[in-house]
């Protein structure tokens, strides 16, 4: 991607955004072709030969001293996303994406130390109870704890990410990291999906997923982030559990009750303000 864009970052971070429920919301509709399992491997497999084409160029460097931490780095890459795509095989996306959203709220929370954080922590606990599987709300109880899951190893990987990126230059971590992943999925993949896997149109399906789940966003992201203030970076993907909600109900038709979507909001509305204190500490 040109270093120039003729978008403003803001719209960059926002097409990144759409880009990614996209290609969630599709690989949820595939999963009557191919399993979850089969799907994310494709997903993984796919965006670990784009990234590692992109930044082939002294790949190697430092893996020697640091493929203990590179070989976690992959390994929360890996179960993050297999834990996501099996629970939104169980509950609907914008539901299982505002879940998983408390893993990076609670890094955002721990880094920061103002008193006004305490307000974001209630605004994310009211959501989440109102997630909860009792009354008229019926969730999932499985794909509810695997979007947690999910949402705990995403803690994992923004932290391993910071630990990696001082060690690896631009994407060069993250392309070694996805190929970890794609290794690790690769029996998993394999015993799932089976012959489907060497389908051309499930592996078209497949490549388009990761195109639009990985690498169309973090070159969007990479490339918005060239001028973008990082608290605002960190606000607009406040909005992810949003989108994610209006991908599902327009690609797959899942219509959320007032109270799914008020706990959304009001995650949403904690992870903006926890950004905030975060980045203004």
């Amino acid at each position: 991607m040109s270093s120039v864009s003729p978008l403003s970052p803001t719209s960059l971070v926002i097409l990144s955004i759409g880009s990614t429920q996209l290609g969630s919301a599709l690989a949820k509709s595939l999963f009557a072709t191919l399993s979850p399992m089969g799907m994310v491997f494709l997903r993984v497999g796919f965006a670990a030969v784009v990234l590692l084409i992109l930044w082939r160029k002294d790949l190697v460097e430092n893996i020697g001293s640091n493929y203990r931490i590179l070989s976690l780095f992959g390994l929360s890459l890996a179960l993050m996303n297999l834990s996501f795509y099996m629970a939104v095989e169980r509950i609907p996306l914008g539901i299982a994406v505002t879940l998983e959203f408390i893993g990076p709220l609670g890094v955002a929370i721990v880094n920061s130390r103002q008193l006004l954080d305490l307000l974001w922590v209630v605004l994310a606990a009211i959501g989440i109870i109102l997630l909860a599987p009792v009354g008229e709300l019926t969730l999932d109880l499985v794909g509810v704890t695997l979007a947690l899951l999910a949402g705990s190893l995403w803690a994992a990987y923004i932290i391993l990410s910071a630990k990696v990126g001082r060690v690896f230059p631009g994407g060069r971590g993250l392309a070694l990291a996805m190929a970890i992943a794609a290794i690790i999925l690769f029996p998993i993949g394999m015993f799932a999906g089976g012959s489907a896997l060497f389908k051309p149109n499930v592996l078209l399906m497949g490549f388009g997923v990761a195109m639009l789940s990985s690498a169309v966003p973090y070159s969007l992201e990479l490339e918005a982030l060239r001028s973008l203030p990082v608290q605002v970076f960190g606000v607009l993907l406040s909005l992810e559990p949003v989108a994610a909600a209006l991908m599902g109900f327009i690609v797959l038709g899942e219509t959320l009750q007032l109270r799914a979507i008020v706990a959304i909001l009001l995650v949403s509305v904690a992870a903006a303000g926890a950004s905030v204190s975060t980045t203004s500490d």
